[in-house]
C-alpha cells in the first residue's frame, strides 16, 4: 500500500485558495463535477466507525453463529473467519484503491462509470448502482430483522424460556419490533450528521467493549468449558442436512465470516461528508476490516470455549429455542449462579451493538439513495436527492427505512422467501463490490490514475485476486445447503440474486438505455 502526492495534478491536502483552506475531498468533489450539499463534517475515526458498527462482528456472528457450528463447528469458524478475512482485505484494498481517486457518495456505481470508459458507464453504473442499493436494503433488513428475533429471544428466556413457559412471540409481534426498529433508525437519521457522527462514534466504541467483555466474561463464568483441542481442532460433520464431504461442509461454514464482513462500502458513501475524504475514506474501509478480523476472531475463540454441546445448542427443544449464542450465555450464568438473569443482560448487550449497526447501516442506505437518485438513476429521483437545512437527505432516510421494511413483510407468507430475499444482502453486494474491480483491472488497466492512497505494482495482481474470490463465494453460497433438494430445503440464493440481474438488466434494455447516462455532473467544471 502506498501513501504519495495525488498524480492528477488535483489538491490532496487542504489547499489554499486565497488565503483560505480548502478540503481535498471538496476539492476533489469539485473536480469530479459535483456541488457540496452535504456537510463535509466527518473526521477519519467517524468515517472508520460507521463501517466498523456496520460489519459488527457482535451482530453477524451471533446472528449466523448456528449456522458455524452446524457446518464444521469450531474449525470452519475459528480457521474459516481468518480465511474469509484475509480475501476480504483484499477486496477492501482494491475498493479503498478506487474510492481514493473518486470519494462521492455515490460510491461504487459512480466508480463503475468512470472505469468503464465512456461506451459501457451507463450500463456498468445501472448495473452496480442496482445491485449496490438492494443489497444494501437487504443488509439493512437482515440486520434489524435479527435484532427483532434477537429481542424475541430475550423476552421468551426472561419469561422462563422455551421448558419453562415462556412466551413466544408470534412472527407478527417479530414484524412489528422490527418496524418499531426502523422507526427509531429513521428518526435518528433525520438528525445532523455531528449527531449521528457522535451516535456512530458510541456505536464503535459499544463493539469493541463489548467484544472484549464477553469474549472474556462468558467463559469465565461458564462451569464448563471447552479444552483448547476441541476449540481449534474439532471439526462436526453431523450437520443433519444430509452433506458429508468435509470441504463442502467447510465452504457452507463460510457464510457466517462472509456474511459478517460485509458493509465496509460505507466508508465511501460518507465520503462527501468526511473531511479529506481522498485519504481518509480509504483509512475507513482499510481499518474497519482490520480491527473487525481481529476482535471477530476473538469474539469467535472466547464464546467458542462454552461450547460443550453442540447438538443440544442448535436443538429447537432448548430454551432459547435453538438461539445457539443465546442458550451458550443463559446456560453459562444459570449453571454457575442458578439463574440465567446474567446471560440475558449479556443478550442485551448484543442487542445494542445489532441496533447501533443497524442505525448506521440506514445512513449508508440514505447516502447511496441520495446520490443514485441525484445522478436521475431511481423512480421520482427529484425526491430523493433533497436535502434538508440540516443537510440531511432526509427523503432518502425515510425511503430506505421503508423498503427496508418492506422487505421483511416477506417473512410473513414464508422463511424461505424472506432468506432467499436477505440473500442479497451477502452475494448481491460483493457484486456490487466487485464490479467496479473488474473494470480497474481491464478497461481502465492504463487509463486508471490513482489518488493519494493506492496499491501500486500490486494493484491490479489484488484487484484480480479480489474479483476471482467474489466469483467463488457468489458460486459457492449458491450450492445446496441441504439433501435431498426439496423446495423446502433448496438454496434459493441464485434465483434471488438471478431475479435481480435479470431484471436490472431488462429495465436497462427496455426503458434506461435510452435516458439513463450515468453520473451527472451538476456544477461546471
Amino acid at each position: 500500500m502506498v501513501w504519495d502526492h495525488d498524480k492528477r495534478d488535483l489538491p490532496t491536502h487542504a489547499a489554499q485558495n486565497g488565503g483560505v483552506s480548502v478540503d481535498s475531498g471538496h476539492a476533489r468533489l469539485h473536480e469530479l463535477g459535483y456541488k457540496q450539499e452535504l456537510k463535509r463534517d466527518l473526521s477519519v475515526i467517524s468515517n472508520f466507525a460507521f463501517s466498523f458498527s456496520i460489519i459488527s462482528v457482535l451482530t453477524g456472528i451471533t446472528t449466523l453463529y448456528n449456522n458455524g457450528l452446524r457446518y464444521g463447528g469450531t474449525v470452519s469458524m475459528v480457521y474459516g473467519w481468518f480465511l474469509a478475512g484475509l480475501f476480504t482485505m483484499l477486496v477492501g484494498s482494491s475498493m479503498a484503491e478506487i474510492c481514493s481517486a473518486y470519494p462521492t457518495s455515490g460510491g461504487l456505481y459512480y466508480w463503475s462509470a468512470k472505469l468503464a470508459g465512456r461506451k459501457w458507464a451507463p450500463f456498468a453504473s445501472w448495473l452496480t448502482g442496482w445491485f449496490n442499493i438492494v443489497g444494501q436494503w437487504a443488509v439493512t433488513t437482515s440486520i434489524d430483522f435479527s435484532l427483532a428475533q434477537l429481542i424475541q429471544v430475550i423476552i421468551l428466556l426472561s419469561t422462563g424460556g422455551k421448558n419453562g413457559g415462556g412466551y413466544e412471540a408470534s412472527k407478527y409481534v417479530v414484524i412489528g419490533f422490527h418496524g418499531g426498529i426502523l422507526l427509531l433508525h429513521a428518526i435518528m437519521n433525520s438528525f445532523p450528521i455531528s449527531v449521528l457522527s457522535f451516535f456512530g462514534q458510541l456505536a464503535a466504541a459499544w463493539n469493541l467493549l463489548g467484544v472484549v467483555v464477553l469474549m472474556i466474561l462468558i467463559p469465565c463464568v461458564a462451569k464448563e468449558r471447552a479444552s483448547a483441542k476441541f476449540v481449534f481442532t474439532y471439526f462436526n460433520t453431523d450437520n443433519g442436512e444430509g452433506i458429508d464431504s468435509r470441504v463442502y461442509i467447510f465452504v457452507l461454514g463460510l457464510l457466517m465470516s462472509q456474511y459478517t464482513l460485509t458493509g465496509y462500502d460505507a466508508s465511501a458513501h460518507m465520503t462527501e461528508e468526511t473531511k479529506n475524504a481522498d485519504k481518509n475514506g480509504p483509512k475507513g474501509i482499510i481499518s474497519s476490516i482490520g480491527i473487525s478480523i481481529i476482535f471477530g476472531w476473538g469474539y469467535l475463540v472466547g464464546i467458542t470455549f462454552a461450547v460443550t454441546n453442540i447438538p443440544y445448542l442448535l436443538s429447537d427443544e432448548n430454551d432459547a429455542a435453538g438461539y445457539a449464542i443465546a442458550e451458550i450465555f443463559y446456560l453459562a450464568f444459570k449453571s454457575r449462579y442458578g439463574s440465567g438473569v446474567g446471560g440475558i443482560i449479556c443478550l442485551g448487550v448484543v442487542a445494542i451493538a445489532i441496533f447501533f449497526c443497524g442505525m448506521s447501516s440506514v445512513t449508508s442506505n440514505s447516502r447511496m439513495a441520495y446520490a443514485f437518485s441525484r445522478d436521475g438513476a431511481m423512480p421520482f429521483s427529484s425526491l430523493w436527492h433533497q436535502v434538508n437545512k440540516q443537510e440531511v437527505p432526509i427523503n432518502a432516510v425515510w425511503l430506505s427505512a421503508f423498503i427496508s421494511f418492506c422487505m421483511a413483510l416477506t417473512s410473513l407468507g414464508s422463511i424461505v422467501a424472506f432468506d432467499a430475499m436477505v440473500s442479497i444482502a451477502t452475494i448481491g453486494l460483493y457484486i456490487a463490490y466487485a464490479l467496479p474491480i473488474f473494470f480497474r483491472v481491464t478497461l481502465a488497466r492504463k487509463s486508471f490514475v490513482p489518488g493519494p492512497f493506492n496499491l501500486g505494482r500490486y494493484g491490479l495482481v489484488v484487484g484480480w485476486i479480489a474479483v476471482l474470490w467474489v466469483a467463488t463465494i457468489s458460486v459457492l453460497f449458491s450450492l445446496p445447503v441441504a439433501y435431498p433438494v426439496t423446495k423446502e430445503t433448496l438454496n434459493y440464493t441464485p434465483v434471488a440474486v438471478g431475479g435481480l440481474f435479470i431484471l436490472t438488466v431488462c429495465s436497462w434494455v427496455f426503458s434506461a438505455r435510452h435516458w439513463f447516462r450515468g453520473p451527472i455532473t451538476n456544477i461546471d467544471t
